[in-house]
């Protein structure tokens, strides 16, 4: 061995290989047709298929051991066979295959060898920056099938366990039970699959980034399994067969919750306390009930009538209270206009109090000059006055522009930001920055231009980035794709570059901003931002939209209710999986989602929402077992970590 490893690779040639039969025979055919194999470097190392050799038990003498480790190295390729079965298959093999075949795949559990990836296609580029209308295509239900057909039935699916924060479903969703049942035609027992972990696969299926993909084993070695494109397909055909409908729970326990938010966290906490027999009512102090995921995420992505309210319509069906606008508007003293109960009016008359309000402060650039020019806008402001301009005027599609705003007889209302016609600068990658740079194209931008401080990621795994984490790699999403119509064809992201200031004229409107390019070196380990001289420039801006990210929650709301906050700002609840989990320093109020675990993900926002409903469920049916200020009071004393992603 010691021989063997000083020699290392150089005695990999000595070394047999072995194949899969599948494989040999694929290859065999491929010689025969002359074609060139990709076994060439590796045939004299090689046994022939029907010609194994005898292996001989003789154990060689000493002489012959000395010979073989003092053999000269022999020229070979270092080609894995993981490399070689994606040299020969991937981007070749079909996409959608027939019932017949489909059936002799499922017989022998070999579509992830014999198919290529393929996700729901999405409608052309021209047709969809017309309108606000969901950006995708009508779904071909054999091609979904096929598509879950490649799901490997691995021994330790790696896709539906959350191994760390970063990899892997955060709902433990059970995705090899369902793929299996879509392959063999069986929607309604996928569908009650997929509903037994996720409230809101009508949600996750469209916005979710799927970590799931992420950490599935077959991505090891080819493109993984299109999970997000199957959950969306099982929970589109229940609504569309009539599965999805109220299921009012049969008995109620006197019990009263108050949830504070009705954003993904506060409507998944309400559906698992409502289904428990708990009395919930949510408080939402937007006029539209739905928090992210009315506001903050486009219509193009997730419908806000045919998705969102009619999810929410269901949930009031089976029981749920939704209180909205100047009433849905919880404070110390409630509302400016009285109309919302005070902090301690809901602890009196409740059992538990749940906050599940956001991370809604977002990351400003205040200290670069120029910030008060007319102009500079954070994104999420942008977005939400988009939205709600649509849902007043009623109208999405084409003619949208038409009713833009008109059903908003408010006088004091905002206005919302046009785009059309100006050069639009976005200053921060990610959803947020995506979803501005699509509404901009929709409004008719000029140009649009998107700004990113880190330099482009790699095209496929960095080494400091394994398996199963989620890959950080270069990716192209619906604005990237769509602002390419207005940029001569060429991507609208610039990367590597800071902003140095914003300009504007002498009326106090922005005219553009000066940038300066950088680079990143490793000092010490940590990676340090440097800028390169002489690489100053200004670039022409008659809107910037700020999408950097959120901070955490806002301050007054967790001051009114007793809530401390933790080193980052969040609201201080416990993270130790006791009983006390979700408890905040006032007994009766728990904190769940963003405004607890920070910035993250639709998907992580669901399960904060059904951990933080068992935790109150707990409290209000069995009584306080644990002081959440003792438990608090011990958590403090061990080390910090960060546990947002």
């Amino acid at each position: 061995a010691e021989g063997l490893l000083k020699r290392w690779p150089q005695s990999l040639s000595e070394f047999a290989r072995i194949f899969p039969v599948d494989l040999m025979k694929v290859a065999t055919e491929l010689m025969a047709a002359g074609k060139p194999s990709v076994f060439l470097p590796i045939d004299d190392y090689m046994p022939q298929m029907g010609s194994l050799p005898k292996t001989s038990t003789k154990k060689p003498s000493k002489s012959q051991k000395s010979a073989l480790l003092n053999k000269p190295a022999t020229p070979t390729s270092e080609v894995d066979i993981e490399d070689i079965s994606s040299i020969f298959l991937k981007g070749s093999r079909p996409k959608k295959i027939l019932e017949e075949e489909l059936v002799q795949v499922v017989r022998g559990n070999r579509g992830f060898m014999t198919l290529d990836r393929a996700e729901l296609p999405k409608r052309p580029e021209e047709e969809r920056i017309e309108d606000f209308l969901e950006i995708s295509a009508p779904k071909d239900e054999q091609t979904v099938r096929t598509q879950a057909s490649r799901c490997m039935d691995c021994g330790t699916p790696f896709c539906h366990q959350s191994v760390t924060t970063k990899s892997g479903c955060p709902l433990g969703n059970l995705i090899p039970e369902w793929n299996q049942l879509v392959t063999q035609n069986r929607w309604h027992e996928a569908f009650k699959r997929l509903m037994k972990t996720n409230n809101f696969p009508e949600f996750t299926g469209r916005v979710c980034p799927a970590p799931c993909e992420g950490a599935c084993v077959l991505a090891i070695i080819d493109d993984a399994v299109a999970i997000k494109s199957v959950e969306l397909s099982i929970i589109d055909k229940a609504y569309e067969m009539g599965w999805m409908r109220p299921f009012p729970p049969q008995t109620r326990t006197g019990r009263k919750v108050a949830i504070v938010g009705s954003g993904p966290a506060g409507l998944a906490a309400a559906d698992q306390l409502n289904k428990m027999g708990h009395s919930v009512t949510v408080y939402e102090r937007a006029d539209r009930i739905g928090g992210l995921m009315m506001y903050g995420v486009p219509n193009m992505k997730t419908d806000k009538v045919d998705v969102v309210q009619r999810r929410v319509e269901i949930m009031r069906q089976e029981g749920v209270n939704f209180v909205c606008g100047h009433a849905g508007n919880i404070g110390n003293h409630g509302d400016s206009l009285g109309m919302a109960p005070s902090a301690q009016q809901l602890q009196d008359d409740n059992d538990a109090v749940l906050l599940s309000v956001g991370a809604t402060v977002g990351r400003d650039m205040q200290s670069v000059p120029g910030r008060e020019f007319q102009g500079v806008h954070m994104a999420m402001d942008y977005l939400t006055l988009n939205t709600k301009a649509l849902l007043d005027g009623g109208k999405v599609g084409k003619g949208w522009r038409q009713w833009w705003g008109t059903g908003n007889n408010d006088p004091t209302a905002p206005k919302p930001i046009d785009a059309n016609g100006k050069v639009v600068v976005v200053i921060g990658g990610g959803d947020t920055g995506n979803d501005c740079i699509g509404t901009a194209v929709r409004h008719g931008a000029k140009r649009v231009i998107n700004l990113e401080l880190m330099p482009q990621s790699p095209e496929q795994r960095a080494g400091g980035n394994p398996w199963p984490h989620w890959p950080l790699i270069m990716r192209t999403d619906y604005g990237h794709q769509e602002a390419k119509l207005l940029n001569g064809d060429g991507d609208c992201r610039e990367f590597s570059v800071s902003t140095k200031a914003f300009v504007g004229d002498e009326n106090g409107n922005l005219t553009g901003i000066r940038l300066v390019s950088v680079r990143w070196d490793n000092v010490n380990g940590q990676m340090r931002m440097v800028e390169i001289p002489g690489s100053e420039k200004v670039i022409p801006a008659d809107l910037v939209f700020l999408a950097l990210g959120f901070t955490g929650p806002e301050h007054p709301l967790g001051e009114a209710f007793g809530v401390e906050l933790d080193k980052v700002g969040n609201y201080r609840a416990l993270y130790q999986n006791v009983e006390a989990d979700f408890r905040t320093a006032n007994p009766k109020v728990f904190a769940a989602g963003d405004c607890r675990r920070g910035q993250s993900l639709v998907v992580w926002a669901i399960r904060e929402g059904r951990d933080a409903a068992a935790a109150v469920h707990r409290f209000i049916t069995f009584g306080d077992t644990l002081s959440a200020t003792a438990a608090l009071a011990a958590e403090a004393q061990k080390p910090q970590f960060s546990s947002a992603l």
